[in-house]
């Protein structure tokens, strides 16, 4: 059963957190279970969910897993509140890549998968006085970005969803949000430089083409969606927050280096 790591505004709420073993997932699980929520990971292995946070089997490509592991949660914890949509995988290559059944099975994990674990929850989160979704999104929602189209489309595909859940439900007390990470630090980055011809040179790429010239840290992530689940954006739906470090917004002006001082 879950603990609670500490006390905050989420006190005595239950929180559940798809992929919530690794990465971004597990950032958002250990920061919402810090402000007092008990969280509850849904994972393919639920075994490597941080410590204090319960794992549960949960395969978001089948329906049946999905009903069973939030019925799972509400035996235990009798409510949910706040479900963060954040399973998902990544897809490189334009859209001649990938065949047909690439673009289902990225389609069912990041779009489809969605719509199964808000679908199971949302008679649970009607019962909620403080009912949040959040979906994690992405800066390939927004900006085009190469070797992405189909992981781009799923993205898109995201955001939209996500402004249509926030119209549908925001009169049962549901509010439902985005949250667009840049190019964060994530096991799924880590590996794509793994296997780069030169990994240091396409860590510098990858950085450099965000304006705080850094990647994007899981925890500062978390915050957002923190944020977002909370009662502090009480009067917030149906949008996205950036966490990009200027990379949607902002164009900066090249530094240009000073030439050397004449000896």
């Amino acid at each position: 059963m879950s603990t609670r790591t500490g006390q905050g505004d989420l006190d005595g709420l239950v929180a559940v957190v798809t992929g919530g073993a690794s990465g971004i997932g597990a950032a958002v699980a250990g920061r919402l279970s810090a402000a007092g929520a008990f969280v509850i990971a849904l994972d393919l292995e639920p075994d490597a969910a941080p410590s204090g946070i319960t794992g549960l089997l949960c395969d978001v490509r089948d329906d049946s897993s999905v009903r069973a592991a939030i019925e799972d949660v509400i035996t235990t914890y009798g409510r949910i509140d706040i479900v963060v949509n954040n399973a998902g995988i990544g897809a490189q290559g334009t859209v001649e890549t990938n065949d047909d059944d690439e673009w289902h099975r990225v389609w069912d994990i990041n779009v489809v998968g969605l719509v199964r674990v808000t679908r199971a929850a949302l008679p649970h989160l009607r019962r909620s006085p403080a009912a949040a979704i959040v979906n994690t999104c992405s800066i390939a929602a927004t900006a085009g970005l190469p070797q992405r189209a189909l992981y781009s489309a799923t993205k898109g595909a995201v955001l939209s969803l996500t402004r249509a859940m926030a119209a549908d439900h925001l009169g049962e007390g549901i509010r439902v949000n985005a949250v667009n990470p840049g190019t964060a630090d994530t096991p799924w980055i880590s590996r794509l430089l793994e296997s780069a011809p030169d990994p240091a040179a396409e860590r510098s790429a990858l950085e450099g083409r965000q304006p705080h010239g850094r990647l994007v840290t899981a925890d500062e992530v978390a915050g957002a969606v923190y944020y977002l689940a909370s009662a502090s954006s009480g009067s917030t739906t149906g949008t996205s927050i950036a966490v990009d470090g200027g990379m949607q917004e902002l164009r900066l002006r090249p530094q240009v280096q000073a030439p050397a001082a004449i000896p």
